[in-house]
């Protein structure tokens, strides 16, 4: 069994059974026998006769082989007492209190679990609208997906996979604008990915620069109208700003919906590559390509014959898989088995193309990749029908688009997923991605330099006599080999990194692996920290129009927890400088400036949730300097109130830009202020960003200076590239999938 060395580190953290004082229990042989034994006992249930010992034997061969990995669920839980073995699940969030708490409760049970969900907020009543049942006004979506994400990090926090969420809202709802800028700031909302749901009319509209009407999800009635062009614009920027939110195209995945009599699909996975009907999971496996290649005298090519008989293979897997699931919930299971829909997906894609000597960036590529999506979706769809003959169709098959054809086992067949950490089992590149840099340094605890080389840019380099430790620190450096001297043009050519494939071929590429993929592809379009938002518009256009159904963009250093892509190699030691003359360790060695003897200022009062709250703002010759604040006899929360204070005048004196002050504190949202109308404020936090505001405003307009900008005019602005490391092994993490990995650890975001 070839299990490198950052594969086994990750089967030894996150996957082998331990003892409770930490110690692993099995070996990685006794987890793929753990794995295969489960998995087979499922063909008793069809045949009382069934070899299972045969058959656990191929199961055992697929893996151990590298051939096949199925999902981490399946791995980690197979065989035993949890045996939850999918990976994600998609929940309906009703428009009601109990509906709403009732998918909270089952959410954190799937997290529990170690699965993630989706959800789509798209059902639930706008902000302000009434509450009949209780007089009161609507909180809308963006508020109760902060719900979801507190309870996901409180569940999260005793798991062996982190719970993640999928946050989908349409398009067409009123509070579509607020859902765009929920994650503005990269700390809010952690526990979500978001996608827009975008509808053909909507596109229309943005393609003939119309309008398009918002819908009130619970009467259905048209509220209002808004510019498709500028709606659009607002997305596509905040994409450019930090990588969200997505999109995904809702009719689409509505047009390939198997079973429609089952209700419209309305979300994903949190990844974005499993459309599924509320109350389905999704049981995925990967086919790791490289391996399915044979070596030639002329040099590699695929084999076919090999790869028909993996996913054969495969497919049975998986369909077994669904039957010896312990599912969450009973409506998961009853659903799941509806449609016993699989997701076959492939990992390796990157490493294939560069044994074949194919530039990732090519029509070659491209063609390639539909070749062999197409070769593996409908071999496995053979083998679905081979399966239908002893085991039966999936039971809803009378009511599907497939009713006239020959009977089918399993309603979807493939899903190309983001494989983080399966990849790293297997020793190949992640899904479909491009290889993210060919070249790592790990620098160890004692100083010493660890250099980590893609297994096929090392082969090459051996075979042509080029290979040195230099010249890999050179490539570590740069984060890509185009511009080394040294390096043969034709090797140049075919090892092109992430950065180096532009967004057209990304897209191209995804698209060439969606037309023949059942459900969706998981994928990252990368781009250069200099992209423009023009570019990142064409992107979100060119993957509407090559019919992908859906796009993820990520623009390098646009987050302040940042990958680092390039120039991991250690640092050079700096020049000692004198004592005298040495930086504070902490760039909050910053102290704020005395309080002022004398201040002028103005107090309002603004009526909150619970009474009323004396807001405070003093000002002297260098600007507003402080805050106060103090309750009325009705309550409130006076420590609250009075820290959010202390903590602002302290950021005022320190020369904080205020701009940032107000984005922190505006729009934060109390219950017991948004249960009454005609507020002026949402929150204490809120009502003390106003008053600040007022006084900015009032100083400026006495000195004669413009008012502080408000925060809706902010310029977009280039955000400056930051260094960010995993959080459990300090290595480079990457952007794939819709999601964030380390290949050294296997942390994910997303897992």
């Amino acid at each position: 069994m070839k299990i490198g060395k950052n594969a086994l580190t990750v089967l030894e953290k996150r996957y082998l059974v331990k003892y409770e004082n930490g110690k692993n229990i099995e070996t990685v042989e006794g987890m793929f026998h753990r794995v295969a034994d489960a998995v087979a006992k499922a063909d008793l249930l069809h045949d009382a006769n069934a070899d299972i010992k045969q058959t656990a034997q191929v199961f055992y061969d697929m893996m151990t082989n590298l051939e096949f990995l199925p999902n981490s669920p399946t791995l980690m839980n197979a065989g035993r007492d949890l045996g939850q073995l999918s990976a994600c699940f998609v929940l309906p969030v009703g428009d009601s209190m109990e509906e709403i708490f009732e998918a909270v409760k089952q959410a954190a049970l799937i997290h529990k679990s170690g699965g993630g969900t989706g959800f789509s907020f798209s059902r639930l009543r706008p902000a302000g609208a009434t509450v009949h049942s209780t007089g009161g006004v609507a909180s809308g979506p963006v508020s109760f997906m902060r719900v979801f994400n507190m309870a996901t990090e409180a569940v999260k926090q005793g798991g062996t996979r982190r719970g993640a969420n999928m946050g989908i809202l349409r398009i067409d709802h009123p509070d579509i604008l607020e859902f765009i800028d929920c994650k503005k700031n990269n700390a809010d909302i952690t526990n979500f990915n978001i996608s827009v749901g975008i509808t053909e009319e909507f596109i229309h509209a943005v393609q003939h620069n119309n309008s398009y009407k918002l819908i009130d999800p619970r009467t259905h009635e048209v509220v209002g109208e808004m510019d498709a062009r500028e709606v659009f614009t607002k997305i596509v920027e905040s994409a450019w700003r930090n990588g969200e939110p997505g999109i995904i195209f809702l009719d689409r995945l509505n047009r390939d919906n198997v079973v429609p009599s089952q209700g419209e699909i309305e979300s994903t996975n949190p990844c974005g590559e499993q459309p599924l009907l509320p109350y389905e999971s999704c049981n995925l496996g990967s086919i790791n390509l490289v391996n399915m290649l044979q070596k030639k005298k002329g040099g590699y090519q695929v084999d076919y014959d090999k790869l028909a008989q993996t996913v054969k293979n495969a497919v049975h897997f998986l369909d077994n898989v669904i039957d010896i699931n312990k599912y969450p919930l009973q409506q998961i299971d009853t659903t799941t088995k509806a449609t016993r829909k699989i997701g076959l997906g492939v990992m390796g894609w990157a490493d294939m193309l560069a044994y074949l000597g194919i530039p990732y960036n090519s029509d070659q590529a491209v063609e390639l990749a539909g070749k062999v999506m197409r070769f593996i979706t409908e071999t496995g769809r053979k083998e679905s029908v081979e399966l239908a003959k002893t085991r039966g169709a999936f039971p809803l098959f009378a009511e599907s688009i497939f009713a006239d054809g020959e009977p089918l086992r399993n309603a979807t067949i493939t899903t190309i997923a983001p494989t983080g950490t399966l990849s790293i089992i297997a020793g190949c590149s992640s899904g479909v991605e491009p290889v993210f840099a060919y070249v790592f340094i790990r620098n160890v605890m004692d100083g010493t330099e660890l250099i980590e080389v893609n297994p096929v840019l090392r082969e090459v380099l051996e075979a042509r006599g080029i290979y040195s430790d230099e010249l890999l620190k050179k490539i570590a450096k740069e984060g890509s080999l185009q511009h080394i001297d040294g390096i043969p043009e034709d090797i140049k050519r075919v090892f092109v990194s992430s950065h180096d494939v532009k967004p057209y071929y990304h897209i191209k590429m995804q698209a060439a692996f969606q037309q023949y993929t059942d459900n969706a592809v998981s994928k990252t379009v990368n781009f250069t920290h200099d992209a423009t938002v023009e570019d990142v518009q064409e992107v979100y256009m060119l993957a509407y129009e090559l019919g992908c159904k859906g796009v993820t963009i990520y623009r390098d250093g646009s987050r302040a927890e940042q990958v680092l892509n390039i120039g991991s190699v250690k640092k050079e030691a700096a020049p000692e400088t004198p004592a005298a003359a040495q930086t504070p360790k902490y760039p909050s060695g910053i102290r704020p400036r005395p309080r002022p003897e004398v201040t002028c200022g103005l107090t309002e009062r603004m009526k909150i949730g619970c009474g009323n709250l004396y807001v405070t703002v003093n000002y002297d010759e260098n600007g507003v300097c402080e805050a106060f604040t103090s309750t009325g006899k009705a309550g409130g929360c006076p420590s609250q109130s009075e820290a959010t204070a202390r903590l602002v005048s302290i950021a005022l004196r320190s020369g904080v830009s205020m701009d940032e002050i107000l984005e922190q504190l505006r729009g934060i949202r109390c219950p017991s202020t948004i249960r009454h109308a005609g507020m002026k404020c949402t929150s204490c936090p809120d009502a003390i960003a106003r008053v600040v505001k007022k006084t900015a405003d009032l100083i400026a307009s006495q000195r004669g200076l413009q008012p502080a900008v408000a925060l809706a005019e902010r310029p977009i602005e280039k955000e400056d590239k930051q260094e960010h490391l995993c959080p459990e092994c300090g290595q480079v993490l990457e952007h794939e999938g819709g999601c964030v990995s380390c290949r050294f650890c296997g942390y994910s975001k997303c897992n």
